[in-house]
């Protein structure tokens, strides 16, 4: 059949029935059990086929079976479900903060749309959905790729095989955004000798909707409709043009909507150049270049998620010149001044880094675990020269996870009886977690939750092996594979060697003894590699292969294909979470916050969010806090580490159980992590500290604008400043018993008036134990400085003296002369 073109039939629902559609429209559903519950009950065999998408579930089901549901109760609870999403989008009508743009090259919002590869994209869905339940003026900008991310397919190897399937929008909880004559939205990119057209599906997450480019147009080439195809594809070529469509074209969708942000958050920097095009706009409106740089990173804040320098977007710089050529004349400046906003030294020569573009044109900027900020403090130190280490500009707000998504709905509805009703309201609220009411009941919905697990293991295994041709005695393995009884371990996330996923095989004779021992305990793995991370891969296919070679296939499982779904399933089911990162390696992830929200403990690493979250009482520690320079003296240290908090603590403690057939040591446990984890990790907390930045960014930004002649003579002023000298004269080295030191200092040349109300000469102590004092010295005569300081307790210090520029909007040191 020659095929010339597509038809979708959208489904004729029951006058009773209608207000499913409201309901598919709505990713609501997908964090409130009694909407989904209405989808499944349609078709339990669609709903999971489809991966529980509602409107690919309307498009499919028989219409015969909507008419038997409509003589039944269904009609009244279809309506009942409707009016709480009616009620909740009126009680946030009213917003709240400043209009955000919030940009991710990713979103995790439900694995039946899978536009997501892992936690970044699964944050950015937990941020948006917080967002909504919090009543933010938000809206979200990124790409829907038509072949999403890849299915991951494993051979009896462990080979990892990429599988793309196609999107089909219609089929998928999107609505084409049209502008107000009902005509598509349509919006130019300019790239080397042609223009790009874009245009945007919406999708809408509870009261905030996400705008998603896409290049699949007819007014497009293929070679350029196939741009947004795929997320993460390979190629420096295509990632640039994705990340041009996501920064340049984000803002003029926005614009073309109708919608001028106060505040731009970046969710790593795979949008950064979303400053350039905010730059451009502001010297269209007659802003000489500095200024509009000002006031382009007032109101901007950049989240950056990855501690290791690799994994920060570079480009060539004749890579970037051909695709933004003549964009640095229109932003004001030239060649020299365009590639500063990203340039980065490495060995080999200067690349334009994308995570650099996005500090120089943002007013704040942090990482996402207070160990991952201090590592980005020590990595980006070098575009603040003369800063000490901790005045670095990058602080940071701990990842959280949406607690209504993660949490098993039978868990939620025990937990409301047992917490009652502010739980529901507060969820990041510490009162709200009153755990101590959690016993038999919860005990019981844990191990039918950990059954559940087992049985998807074995289905999933069947099809994995059935699939794979193996034989009909493999396949009855597949059937017998775990023991619904046995502790169970989950290990899942993204499959790079850092996170040592062959870390339990280091010492295969110790875990041979700890399987062989007394007390019964099993592990799930599942996990995907990037396509292009081969060695990753190669870590994927290690794992199958000393699980086969040391005989463990019925009490080690590796499964394929992880997603949200699959996800779900094995947080709510384990026993213990397991993280192996090799320290200080893992930003902050989250898979063990959802986890302990099930009420499953964590075994990890002081790493990421379990560094600040572990207090010897909530769950188990792998190691110490120590840092080998040595990576296989770490690995072997961290293994025995983990054999030995596994055979001392995590089995003992789990087995030793009293008649009513639980531990309840562990169960003490579990209550101690439920309440320090489930408020402090949750999302509702994390957004709720970003909506302060999101105050702060527009604060600046209006005084940005109010203070633009101040910014332009500071500006022009600026080289002075290091044409400034400083003398000090201080005692050297001195022990004092109780008096003061006298310092004092000088400033030699002539100070621009426009930099005097920023000026200040500082004495700065550091004190060895840790601790920072910055004491403003007093003026006298004649460029003449001097301070009187005697420490606050005994110890060791180090003190100097330096001039100190502060920035005129943000009033925070930037720029310094030491003495």
């Amino acid at each position: 059949m020659k095929v010339l073109g597509h038809l979708t039939a959208m489904p004729e629902l029951p006058e009773a029935l209608k207000g499913l559609r409201k309901l598919a429209y709505n990713l609501w559903w997908s964090w409130n059990p009694e909407a989904a519950e209405l989808f499944q009950e349609i078709n339990p065999q669609l709903w999971k086929r489809f991966r529980g998408n509602p409107v690919k579930l309307l498009l499919e089901v028989d219409p015969p079976r909507l008419e038997v549901l409509t003589a039944t109760s269904y009609p009244a609870r279809v309506q009942a479900v409707v009016a709480a999403l009616d009620s909740y989008l009126k009680d946030r009508e009213r917003k709240e903060g400043p209009l955000v743009a919030y940009f991710s090259a990713e979103y995790g919002f439900h694995s039946s749309l899978p536009i997501y590869s892992g936690g970044l994209g699964v944050l950015a869905g937990d941020h948006i959905k917080a967002a909504s339940d919090l009543g933010l003026n938000l809206v979200g900008v990124g790409i829907f790729y038509h072949e999403g991310y890849f299915h991951q397919r494993l051979s009896p190897e462990g080979v990892q095989v990429e599988v793309y399937e196609t999107l089909h929008p219609e089929e998928l909880p999107l609505l084409p955004v049209q502008d107000q004559e009902g005509h598509p939205v349509r919006v130019g990119l300019e790239f080397p000798g042609r223009t790009v057209w874009l245009g945007a599906y919406r999708v809408q997450v509870g009261a905030v909707p996400v705008y998603l480019l896409t290049a699949n147009l007819p007014e497009n080439t293929p070679e350029d409709r196939a741009i947004t195809a795929r997320l993460y594809a390979p190629g420096l070529e295509t990632r640039i043009q994705q990340e041009m469509v996501l920064g340049i074209g984000g803002v003029r969708l926005l614009r073309a909507l109708g919608l001028n942000p106060q505040v731009f958050h970046m969710n790593e920097g795979h949008s950064a150049f979303l400053g350039l095009e905010r730059i451009r706009e502001l010297v269209a409106e007659g802003h000489p270049f500095p200024v509009a740089l000002e006031l382009a990173k007032a109101g901007a804040l950049f989240t950056t998620h990855t501690p290791v320098p690799a994994g920060h977007d570079t480009f060539p710089l004749d890579l970037v010149g051909r695709y933004l050529h003549g964009f640095w004349e229109r932003m004001g400046t030239d060649w020299e001044g365009f590639v500063a906003l990203g340039l980065e030294e490495k060995p080999w020569g200067k690349v334009f880094s994308m995570s650099n573009l996005a500090l120089r044109t943002s007013a704040q900027a942090g990482g996402v675990s207070r160990l991952h900020g201090e590592v980005s403090r020590e990595m980006f130190h070098h575009l603040w020269p003369g800063l000490l280490r901790e005045e670095v500009p990058i602080g940071h707000i701990t990842n959280g996870v949406h607690t209504w998504t993660f949490l098993h709905p039978r868990l939620r509805r025990h937990y409301a009886e047992v917490f009652g009703p502010d739980w529901l309201r507060r969820p990041e609220d510490p009162a709200t977690w009153k755990v101590e009411g959690l016993g038999e009941e919860f005990w019981r919905i844990h191990r039918d939750l950990r059954a559940d697990l087992v049985r998807e293991v074995r289905l999933r295994l069947y099809e994995q092996r059935r699939r794979n041709g193996e034989s009909p005695s493999r396949l009855r393995q597949a059937e017998r594979v775990l023991d619904p009884e046995a502790l169970t371990v989950g290990f899942a996330r993204r499959f790079a060697t850092y996170k040592r996923a062959v870390l339990l095989f280091k010492d295969p004779e110790r875990l041979l003894k700890l399987l062989q021992g007394p007390y019964p305990v099993q592990f799930v793995f599942a996990g995907k590699a990037h396509p292009k991370d081969e060695p990753g891969k190669a870590y994927l296919q290690e794992l199958v292969a000393k699980i086969k070679e040391y005989g463990l296939e019925d009490r080690m499982v590796v499964l394929e294909d992880y997603d949200m779904y699959l996800a779900r399933v094995l947080v709510h089911g384990s026993d213990v979470w397991l993280n192996t990162p090799r320290r200080p390696m893992e930003a902050s992830g989250t898979s063990g916050m959802k986890a302990a929200l099930n009420g499953v403990l964590n075994l990890s690493v002081l790493d990421g969010w379990w560094a600040e979250a572990y207090n010897g009482k909530n769950g188990f520690a792998i190691g110490d806090d120590r840092v080998y320079e040595n990576e296989e003296a770490q690995d072997m240290a961290d293994a025995q580490a983990l054999y030995d908090v596994l055979e001392g603590e995590v089995l003992p403690l789990f087995y030793a159980k009293g008649p009513e057939g639980y531990s309840s040591g562990w169960l003490s446990m579990v209550h101690e992590s439920l309440r320090t984890v489930g408020p402090r990790f949750s999302a509702a907390r994390m957004v709720g500290e970003y909506l302060r930045l999101y105050r702060q960014g527009q604060v600046w930004a209006e005084s940005a604008r109010g203070h633009e002649r101040v910014l332009q003579a500071f500006h022009r002023a600026f080289p002075a400043f290091y044409t400034l000298g400083l003398r000090a004269e201080a005692p050297g080295d001195l022990t004092l018993n109780g008096e003061p030191v006298q310092v004092r200092a000088y400033v030699e040349g002539e100070i621009p008036e426009a930099l005097r109300p920023f000026l200040e000469v500082q004495l700065v102590v550091r004190r060895s134990g840790g601790g920072l004092e910055l004491i403003p010295m007093t003026q006298g005569e004649g460029g003449r400085y001097a301070v009187s300081y005697r420490p606050s307790r005994p110890g060791s210090y180090a003190y100097g003296v330096r001039l100190a520029l502060k920035h005129p909007i943000t009033h925070r040191v930037e720029w310094v002369r030491w003495a």
